[in-house]
């Protein structure tokens, strides 16, 4: 049966090529391949070319169970290697990319990175991590170095998360992202606990964080490494109604707002919405005995009335149940106006 050839070796490493097939570009062929075979008689020369075609076959075999192992580096084309089906980052500064590409442009990629084949696109892979890296080595061009491994779904978001713990490499908030995103995907809680080394109690809290605040917010602001817990639920707090999300997500579209740095971008929308929260009006209703009944507060756009039902339990269902009357009697008095107008 024919082989079909995915990928090449590092000269360094058992190469992988089957006579008769293109590899990838910049792959190597396996070591002893590169000599001819010695003249022989024509019988010799057939056992010899049959021999030469087991012993490939062994090394061929060999070298696939090793990488069913993931035990052996191999060379990829970055051209067939695919993101992973949930991704971890929310995006990546052009400064910090830029490190990453001089490095290996100075030292070459130290690190694999761990793909697996494609369980949709034949001849294709998926990464479980190493994004960052599989975006340096396009820039400087030539092959990316990887480990193969056959990985479901599930083993590969476990080692995408564990190696990133590993790393120390996620902002909080990317984090939280990330367990929230695997969530809709209908993972389980608990495998979700184990690709972000975090305990049950943790992980409530950040997906309860992440549910408090537009998607479109977080992906627009992004990363904002230097906000951690604290400062992202000081913003979801920020925004409690649907007012103030519609003014948050109108700020991030706002001219020059992607241009800047992912902090810088946090700070804006988060500033914004604290000026809008400091402008609102605090007052509040007491009764004729003086007991403070009714907090108001009002902004440009909204007014809040807040009972307190242990100064007078029934007093907002009271209101609550003549709404309709009251609104009538509001319609009736514009009327009234305008007429006298």
């Amino acid at each position: 049966m024919a082989r079909k050839n995915v990928f090449s070796l590092p000269q360094a490493e058992t190469g992988s090529a089957v006579e008769g097939e293109p590899p990838f570009a910049n792959s190597r062929p396996l070591a002893g391949f590169e000599k001819p075979l010695k003249r022989a008689s024509p019988v010799g020369a057939i056992s010899q070319s049959l021999g030469g075609i087991h012993e490939k076959a062994q090394r061929v075999d060999a070298l696939e169970e090793q990488l069913a192992r993931g035990q052996a580096i191999v060379e990829l084309d970055p051209a067939v290697v695919d993101s992973s089906f949930v991704v971890d980052r929310l995006g990546i500064s052009f400064e910090d990319q830029q490190i990453l590409v001089a490095q290996i442009r100075d030292h070459g990629q130290q690190v694999p990175i761990l793909v697996r084949p494609h369980p949709e696109r034949e001849g294709r892979f998926q990464v479980a991590y190493g994004h960052r890296r599989l975006a340096a080595i396009r820039k400087i061009g030539g092959t990316v170095k990887a480990v193969i491994r056959d990985l479901s779904d599930e083993q590969l978001v476990v080692s995408q998360g564990q190696e990133n713990n590993a790393r120390t490499d996620l902002t909080f908030i990317e984090r939280s992202f990330f367990a929230s995103r695997l969530e809709q995907r209908n993972f389980s809680r608990d495998l979700i606990m184990s690709a972000l080394g975090v305990d049950k109690a943790a992980l409530s809290r950040m997906i309860a964080l992440v549910n408090r605040l537009p998607a479109e917010l977080i992906e627009a602001i992004g990363a904002a490494p230097d906000f951690g817990r604290t400062r992202w639920a000081e913003l979801a707090d920020l925004i409690e109604d649907e007012s103030k999300k519609a003014k948050a997500l109108k700020v991030v579209v706002e001219p020059g707002f992607a241009n800047l740095k992912s902090n810088e971008r946090f700070q804006l929308v988060y500033d914004h919405l604290r000026k809008i929260r400091d402008k609102a009006r605090i007052s509040v209703w007491k009764t004729g005995i003086g007991k403070k009944a009714v907090k108001i507060s009002e902004t440009d756009d909204l007014l809040k009335l807040s009972f307190d039902k242990t100064v007078e339990p029934d007093f907002g269902s009271y209101i609550e149940a003549r709404l309709t009357t009251l609104y009538e009697e509001f319609v009736q008095s514009k009327e009234v106006a305008a007429t006298a107008t």
